[in-house]
């Protein structure tokens, strides 16, 4: 019998509230895992503490797959928390519905406009929104920008929805809903709102003013190892609840979100759940973006290709392990301080972590978009490291692993997908080529940063390190670089 009432699963496991008893507050674009298991959580976990009509809205945008498992569940679905300790679970009831936007946004956009949703958040990933870095604006190439700049009041992408929503609100005389952005762009924020203004601005100048002015768009930094669903995630959730759950997941125990707290129309008592709030989110961001996400992206290529697929896997090979906690103090020397928190324990903490026998978190999975992740956790770590007088082989070695993986060499692997929005672009610049014509059309491309592209020491141990990653075992070049 599938989960259709708190009822049937142990009072024990019931959220500390009448989820009944509370509507809804927050629109969420971008239904997934992540957001299951790290903000409807804390949102569960705030409701319980404070109330108030705060619970969510969950709007898948493309695939109408978490809908369908979540909206026969009334919304309530089975987190699994796991740790070296063993497995807990909770149900959570901070969801209130779920439904599909692809095809018709008329139901997403009318709950967006909706006088009582205060706040509309978003984890859709980077190449969802179609923002142009270079502008801080839109890229009206981006596939779903240029479809509804056509026809923006019937819109299937991010920014068109989040537009055409204001412009109604703006219409009705309401105020408008605070925009939540939680995914990994640094000051994702600041970046969302410069792209919600100049798409507003190409539909409606006054409306792009009205959005400017008035709009909150708090930054935020967000951290939680959420590995994708499987079967065994299903039956474990089964076996811990006594309830067949379809839209169970599982999570890590350490769950970190830090907020900029601007928000006008009030949001959920989540500072009882562990939220911080600060003004300064940016160092947290660089924090998690340099140290957990860049010693993922090194350990999921090196790891990938050395026959290790998960994470856990990684962190029991002693050399690969050996050369994490080598990124992991390189990263942290590239950072200033933050008042409260010690990198040294934080890298340990990150360790720790990633060792963890209870998450099933692949390699092959965090390799994937490197050419959209690899700007912010390697690449900008470099120019500090260079001005703080940082070794800079770590983000080297991190380098030669990518360019080893876009190169689709399988001299150590069986063949594989490069999982990439720009894989066409990759493949032409590295599969196939030898190691100095790799660099050469990776230092020339766009996503490359200036001072990176011109640091030719940097790009010649790139060159040596990835030499021996196309010819040799990845095993054999990771053992004899942890010497």
């Amino acid at each position: 019998m599938r989960l259709t009432s708190i009822a049937q699963v142990p009072d024990a496991l019931h959220p500390g509230y009448d989820p009944a008893g509370h509507g809804v507050g927050i629109v969420h674009l971008g239904l997934g895992a992540f957001h299951k298991a790290h903000q409807a959580a804390l949102t569960d976990l705030a409701l319980t503490a404070g109330g108030g009509d705060w619970r969510i809205l969950g709007v898948s945008l493309r695939s109408p797959k978490a809908s369908q498992e979540l909206a026969p569940q009334n919304g309530l679905f089975t987190l699994i928390e796991k740790g070296a300790e063993g497995s807990s679970a909770r149900v959570i009831g901070s969801i209130a519905d779920a439904i599909c936007s692809a095809g018709d946004p008329e139901p997403t956009l009318h709950a967006m406009a909706a006088e009582g949703t205060k706040i509309v958040s978003l984890t859709v990933t980077e190449k969802a929104y179609g923002l142009n870095r270079a502008t801080l604006g839109c890229d009206p190439k981006h596939p779903a920008v240029a479809a509804d700049l056509a026809n923006p009041q019937a819109p299937q992408g991010v920014l068109g929805l989040l537009t055409e929503a204001l412009r109604r609100r703006h219409a009705a005389g309401l105020a408008p809903f605070t925009v939540l952005c939680c995914d990994n762009l640094p000051e994702n924020g600041t970046l969302l709102r410069g792209a919600v203004v100049d798409f507003a601005r190409k539909v409606d100048p006054a409306l792009a003013d009205w959005i400017a002015a008035t709009v909150a768009f708090p930054s935020t930094m967000v951290d939680r190892i959420t590995p994708a669903a499987t079967d065994a995630t299903l039956a474990e959730a089964q076996a811990l609840t006594g309830t067949e759950d379809h839209a169970a997941v599982e999570t890590e125990r350490f769950v970190q979100w830090v907020v900029e707290d601007n928000f006008p129309l009030g949001r959920p008592a989540w500072e009882a759940a562990g939220v911080i709030f600060t003004k300064d989110v940016p160092a947290f961001e660089a924090m998690k973006l340099r140290m957990l996400n860049g010693a993922h992206s090194m350990l999921a290529y090196a790891g990938f290709h050395a026959g290790l697929p998960l994470v856990r896997d990684v962190m029991a090979h002693a050399p690969l392990a050996a050369l994490v906690h080598r990124h992991l103090a390189a990263a942290a020397a590239t950072l200033p301080a933050i008042p409260g928190i010690d990198l040294a324990a934080y890298a340990a903490a990150l360790a720790a972590r990633f060792e963890n026998p209870g998450i099933a978190h692949e390699t092959f999975q965090i390799a994937m978009d490197g050419s959209e992740k690899m700007p912010q956790r390697i690449f900008a770590a470099v120019e500090d490291a260079r001005t703080r007088g940082v070794d800079i082989r770590p983000f080297a070695f991190a380098t030669a692993a990518w360019a080893r993986h876009i190169s689709m060499a399988t001299h150590d692997c069986t063949p594989y997908e490069l999982r990439d929005p720009r894989a066409k672009e990759l493949r032409t610049m590295a599969e196939g080529k030898e190691a100095d014509a790799i660099v050469t059309a990776l230092r020339a491309a766009s996503f490359i940063p200036a001072a990176l592209s011109a640091d030719m020491a940097f790009w010649t141990t790139v060159e040596g390190i990835l030499a021996e990653m196309l010819f040799e075992p990845m095993i054999d070049v990771i053992a004899r670089e942890a010497t």
